[in-house]
């Protein structure tokens, strides 16, 4: 088995894919109209809209709706990477901040209220 990705169903595919492309600095491949993949470091993170899931029918995840998942990304330098981004950022729940265990971390949410933490380990 191989971990492929994980699918953050949204009813705003266009704004999510260019929130992530800012994020990651990475062009997200766009194989239909529906789904969008970002690969970084062999992890894909992939956004799709409710077409997608559509034949699951009452069980389909509902878009703008996660409350328990944290989109996580490894970045060399927090402090650098949440100044690139601040202005884009509608809604920062933490500014960069060393957590308990030495990591550096800032976390905010993405256009459909996602968390998405940014962090570095320690040296």
């Amino acid at each position: 088995m191989e971990f492929a990705s994980i699918r953050i169903i949204t009813e705003d595919l266009d704004g999510m894919v260019a929130f992530y492309e800012r994020v990651t600095g990475t062009a997200a491949r766009r194989p239909a109209p529906v789904f969008a993949e970002i690969v970084t470091g062999g992890v894909v993170l992939a956004l799709g809209t409710p077409a997608t899931v559509a034949m699951l029918g009452d069980a389909a995840p509902a878009a703008a709706s996660n409350g328990s998942v944290i989109v996580e990304f490894l970045v060399e330098d927090v402090d650098a990477a949440f100044e690139r981004l601040r202005e884009g950022l509608h809604d920062v729940v933490l500014p960069p901040s060393t957590m308990p265990w030495g990591n550096r971390s800032t976390l905010f949410r993405d256009p459909d209220g996602n968390l998405v933490n940014l962090f570095s380990r320690p040296v």
